[in-house]
């Protein structure tokens, strides 16, 4: 269902007072770096798991070489392990990536998010508030 005419105003000057309270958080939001990491991750674990075919392949023909059999199997195990979690990590097309901190444990990560998701509760509300009087 489209937004109103109204919705996108309201949607545009969120917008615009994110850009201009924190634009870094902004830009991190609107990128789709993880849309396209997690594309090209996929597609060089279908590669690996290509390769992983003809190392199989291989070790199958040439005899005495079992280990090459093994090592091709490991590969595209490994290679599938990779598309399934990758692919379940790919945002849905028109969803914003969730971006956070790189280290830390879960639990600490989504504490932040927590944090995060309060604070910009707070900011919206103080918004409404100061557009109500």
């Amino acid at each position: 269902m489209p937004l109103s005419e109204h919705e996108q105003r309201m949607l545009e000057q969120m917008e615009r007072a994110l850009y201009a309270e924190d634009p870094k958080f902004a830009t991190a939001l609107e990128g789709s770096g993880l849309r396209t990491y997690t594309r090209r991750r996929v597609y060089q674990a279908v590669a690996g798991i290509v390769v992983g075919i003809a190392l199989l392949m291989t070790g199958v023909i040439v005899p005495n070489v079992l280990w090459i059999s093994v090592v091709g199997f490991l590969v595209m195990l490994g290679c599938t392990v990779l598309v399934v979690t990758g692919w379940r990590k790919a945002p849905k097309p028109g969803e914003q990536p969730v971006s956070g901190s790189a280290g830390g444990s879960a639990r600490g990560r989504n504490r932040q998010r927590r944090s995060m998701m309060t604070r910009i509760e707070e900011r919206w509300q103080r918004r409404r508030d100061e557009q109500g009087q």
